[in-house]
């Protein structure tokens, strides 16, 4: 399917999700519940569209990455061959010859439409399948791994020490009107504080034999150090969100509730959504509106959601008085979408909606959260401690925290 018609398609599904949505709402109203058979046509919508949105991107990476390799292809063929061609050889001339080499060589036509098969045979091993050995060139199939992409949207910065410090300018002077000739008496002069975070660091040590090393059909050092890389990865952001500050960065739901002030700064403001693991039964879409007005106006121009993918499900359903949706989708961008005109971000270490869960976030994370990079990967190669195994140690050192607990907001699912 081509990503114009996966564009299409995505269309129609948020359509018929909304009719379908619309129809479950009005049971709700009519009856005080809806039908099973309508829960259950929404989830499935509402699952299509999380599936073809997550198509549309590979889509779009598997186009990107052909695109490259065949790229590649054609550079080193036109190296190879320089000699052999006037001109040059741009990847559609390239892939007309390897068409053209492969027919050639498979039916002996290459430049007609006759479908003559040869007597030697793949299918058969003594009719020539033993002359055919496996290809290992398919790609490697991955299960993946949801992850919280915070580094999108906070604010990162690379160090050449183990840690970071800044100010807390939290104070202002206080001041007063006076006559021409009163007395002027001394005011507060503002105080200063500082804040620091800490690197830490993380490690992995996979192992794998020479052998396999020197003989593998494909690269398997550099598929551990992608594997590793995808690992640490995932670790880091999980601490971005829920991390306890012990040896690992500090996430951003480990605060304790409150407005934050000059006297009680290290608190997190949070908003009730108005039913315990849920959103209110009447106007559920007001607390979202409460969320986003607690945020004060210079930091709502670059806020964002962040929430889970069953999290964002449940939003999808939400209207507001008019009956408009809140959330739109994006089809230009093709990730989480609109909710009330901001950018929603899935993040999978976002806990699911539960009585008393913080399963939102909103909030200018550019501002409010700091992550500290020490360095890069590492990788030490180790092939002396335990022969015949190769060990491939391997760590990263990262810090992060929460500076300006004024710039994000948490929604707690509690009446």
């Amino acid at each position: 399917m081509t990503q114009d018609s996966q564009l299409t398609e995505l269309y129609r599904s948020f359509e018929m999700f909304k009719e379908a949505n619309d129809e479950r709402l009005r049971e709700i109203e009519a009856k005080g519940n809806a039908d099973p058979l309508t829960e259950i046509k929404v989830n499935r919508l509402n699952e299509r569209f999380d599936h073809l949105e997550t198509a549309m991107r590979r889509t779009a990476r598997a186009a990107s990455a052909q695109k490259s390799d065949e790229e590649k292809e054609a550079q080193l063929f036109a190296v190879e061959r320089k000699n052999q061609f006037s001109g040059e050889l741009d990847v559609k001339t390239y892939r007309h010859y390897k068409a053209a080499l492969n027919n050639y060589l498979r039916k002996n036509n290459a430049g007609s439409n006759i479908d003559e098969i040869k007597a030697l045979s793949v299918g058969s091993d003594p009719d020539g399948g033993f002359a055919v050995p496996p290809d290992m060139g398919g790609r490697i199939v991955e299960m993946v791994y949801e992850t919280s992409p915070v580094r999108q949207v906070a604010n990162v910065v690379t160090i050449g020490s183990d840690a970071l410090e800044g100010i807390n300018d939290l104070n202002q002077p206080t001041s007063g009107w006076v006559g021409e000739t009163d007395t002027r008496s001394d005011t507060a002069t503002p105080q200063i504080g500082e804040w620091r975070i800490p690197v830490h660091e993380q490690y992995a040590e996979p192992s794998a034999t020479q052998k396999l090393l020197d003989d593998a059909m494909f690269d398997v050092e550099a598929y551990l150090t992608k594997k590793i890389a995808d690992r640490l990865s995932r670790m880091e952001n999980t601490a971005f969100i829920t991390g306890n500050g012990i040896r690992q960065p500090r996430g951003i739901l480990t605060y304790a509730a409150g407005v934050p002030s000059a006297s009680s700064f290290n608190i997190i403001e949070q908003i009730h959504s108005g039913a315990a693991g849920a959103f209110a039964s009447t106007d559920p879409g007001d607390a979202l509106i409460s969320l986003v007005y607690a945020l004060k106006a210079p930091y709502r121009n670059k806020a964002c959601f962040l929430m889970a993918r069953e999290t964002l499900g449940e939003v999808r359903k939400l209207k507001d008085s008019m009956g408009r949706y809140l959330w739109q989708p994006d089809f230009q961008m093709r990730q989480g979408g609109h909710l009330l005109g901001f950018n929603v971000v899935e993040a999978a270490d976002m806990p699911v909606m539960a009585a008393n869960s913080l399963s939102i976030a909103f909030g200018d994370f550019s501002q409010g959260y700091q992550i500290v990079d020490r360095q890069g990967i590492r990788i030490l190669r180790d092939s002396f401690t335990a022969k015949p195994y190769v060990k491939f140690y391997t760590t990263k050192r990262v810090g992060g925290d929460v500076v300006n607990f004024e710039a994000i907001k948490l929604m707690t699912f509690a009446a």
